[in-house]
């Protein structure tokens, strides 16, 4: 399994592409304008991958400013926790109060589930609850390669911020501790801004849920 980031829109928030046998899974597609759109089609023609699904680790504003145009241009529907419902249904408020433009995103194809599974090729990638930075907030872990794509729950030295609609910060520590803490020391954490960590890193050096 491959995987692609893009740095998008004025959060700077990455969107990953994952791939493996021609067939791609969209996850936390932020592009938000029309050179960000063209940067991601442009990767996904050179590199002659389908476009099967577009996943959503949390329903926040700069994770989906793109559900639009990849229902447009791959016909690929969103999926996430319907406990993300709300932020879901308040984004059009959201981007307006940030200035922002925003295509209302296309309604779920459906929900996801703590322990429902996805599959692209020969991948299978476990999905695991970690609520907190989003009531409804998902990780996505492929165990083979020993990698999860986190969202914003964790970052280098760093966590989710709480204060938002629908956050609770002893819920993510305690949601970072359950299900990304136990996974190897080796698992590489894509984040949802910023650089990639380890696990075993912020275990040590994270100064909100590590030995630190």
């Amino acid at each position: 399994m491959k995987i692609k980031k893009f740095t998008f829109n004025p959060f700077s928030e990455n969107t990953y592409l994952i791939y493996e046998g021609g067939n791609g899974i969209v996850i936390d597609p932020g592009m938000s304008q029309p050179v960000e759109e063209e940067e991601f089609h442009q990767f996904v023609l050179e590199n002659k991958i389908g476009i099967t699904r577009n996943i959503l680790t949390h329903c926040h504003i700069d994770h989906v400013l793109g559900n639009d145009f990849i229902k447009r241009k791959y016909n690929v529907l969103p999926e996430f926790h319907e406990m993300d419902r709300m932020l879901f249904d308040n984004n059009d408020k959201v981007a307006s109060m940030y200035g922002i433009p925003y295509t209302p995103s296309p309604e779920p194809k459906c929900y996801l589930h703590q322990d429902d599974t996805i599959n692209i090729g020969d991948s299978t990638l476990e999905i695991r609850f970690v609520p907190g930075h989003a009531p409804g907030h998902l990780v996505f872990i492929h165990h083979e390669d020993k990698l999860v794509i986190a969202g914003d729950t964790l970052f280098r030295q760093s966590i989710g911020r709480t204060d938002l609609p629908g956050g609770n910060h002893e819920q993510l520590l305690a949601s970072i501790r359950k299900e990304l803490f136990t996974l190897g020391n080796d698992y590489t954490v894509y984040c949802g801004h910023g650089p990639e960590t380890t696990i075993g890193f912020e275990k040590e050096n994270n100064p909100f849920v590590g030995q630190a």
